[in-house]
């Protein structure tokens, strides 16, 4: 279909490459060619767009065959226009000058013409052929049949239309014919399905047999190969326990000689040990004695030096008491009465314990207050 677009009272028509497009104004011819692009008025312009491209027609029609049986053909026939001229001067390929849509159906028209011929062709063919015939044959016959047949039809060439190639895709009969043709194969594959099966199970029950006879044999021969298995395990025990025995002795002869060497080697080992011990035991011995006598010594020098300090100790404080007394006798007796009493007083109350609470009663209280009364006055 033409691509159509307006502007301003005009219309502007883009055609596609394998379209063939017709433009007459005033009954002359303006524009003609496939893929045209160009300007004109909707008024004054005729237009027609004839297809050049390759078509398929696809088609199914019955036949009878000549033993009165009914077929159905699915056929396709691929066909162009080869002359547009004059396919637009016989068929109406008009198109719309505001949609660019045509104004009839003409490949209608033209799948109609194609398809009735070939039918007129086929039915021919087939009304001369039976089924048989037509099932084995009649798609090679009917294709040519048709090929030649719209090859010779006038009105075709007259059309400017030109078949590329026809093809027949099958001819079917009626579903029940069909299976009943279908039954003498199934049952001649069935036959020979069944045979094969017997002949399967017959090779299947040879090999069995002799499979059988195998294991058989198979089995004569284990049992003898156990037999021998059997004898040669007795000697293989025999040798095995003669080699075991010589094994043993050579063994407890290894053993006992290994076990004379250790208990000599034991005895000068202990012999050694013991000798070292008392040799040992003896300088321990010695060298306590030694270090007895030393500590000796040095705690009774110590002891002396102890005593020489703690006299000189006791000599020192000594003096130091009597210097101090005799100071502090002294100084008492320079100081007034009442310096004394002072001094009493506070080495009194640094050797006090310590008082919590002190309770003064009225007579005591009264007794003071007479005591400092008479002091002030004096």
């Amino acid at each position: 279909m033409a691509d159509i677009t307006r502007r301003l009272g005009w219309r502007h028509l883009r055609g596609a490459p394998t379209a063939h497009v017709r433009h007459h104004r005033g009954g002359k011819l303006l524009h003609d060619g496939p893929g045209l692009s160009f300007w004109f008025r909707a008024l004054t312009a005729a237009l027609s767009e004839v297809p050049v491209d390759d078509r398929e027609l696809a088609m199914t029609f019955h036949a009878r065959t000549s033993d009165f049986q009914d077929v159905a053909v699915q056929a396709t026939v691929t066909y162009r226009v080869s002359d547009p001229e004059l396919a637009a001067a016989r068929l109406d390929f008009s198109i719309d000058p505001d949609t660019g849509v045509w104004r009839g159906a003409p490949l209608e028209q033209l799948g109609t013409l194609l398809t009735e011929t070939a039918q007129q062709h086929a039915l021919d063919v087939l009304a001369r052929t039976t089924l048989s015939a037509a099932l084995a044959d009649g798609v090679a016959a009917v294709r040519e049949r048709v090929a030649a047949g719209l090859a010779a039809e006038p009105r075709l060439p007259a059309t400017g239309i030109e078949v590329v190639a026809v093809r027949v895709v099958a001819l079917r009969p009626e579903p029940e014919v069909e299976r009943a043709l279908r039954t003498p194969a199934r049952e001649l594959i069935q036959q020979e399905a069944d045979r094969a099966t017997y002949e399967r199970r017959a090779v299947a029950v040879e090999r069995e047999r002799a499979i059988a006879e195998n294991e058989l044999a198979s089995q004569i021969e284990l049992a003898r190969r156990e037999e021998q298995l059997v004898d040669q395990r007795g000697t293989n025990a025999r040798r095995e326990a003669e080699e075991h025995a010589a094994a043993d002795a050579v063994r407890a002869g290894a053993e006992a000689a290994r076990t004379v060497r250790l208990a000599q080697a034991e005895a000068e080992r202990s012999v050694k040990l013991a000798e070292a011990e008392a040799e040992r035991s003896v300088r321990l011995t010695e060298a306590e004695a030694a270090r007895t006598v030393k500590l000796a010594d040095a705690e009774a020098a110590r002891s002396v030096r102890l005593a020489r300090a703690e006299a000189e100790g006791a000599r020192e404080v000594g003096e130091a008491r009597a210097q101090a007394q005799a100071a502090w006798l002294r100084v008492h007796g320079e100081v007034d009465v009442a310096t004394l009493h002072a001094l009493t007083g506070t080495r009194l109350a640094e050797n006090l314990p310590n008082i919590e609470s002190v309770t003064v009663s009225p007579d005591v209280l009264t007794g003071l207050l007479a005591r400092f009364g008479t002091g002030e006055r004096a």
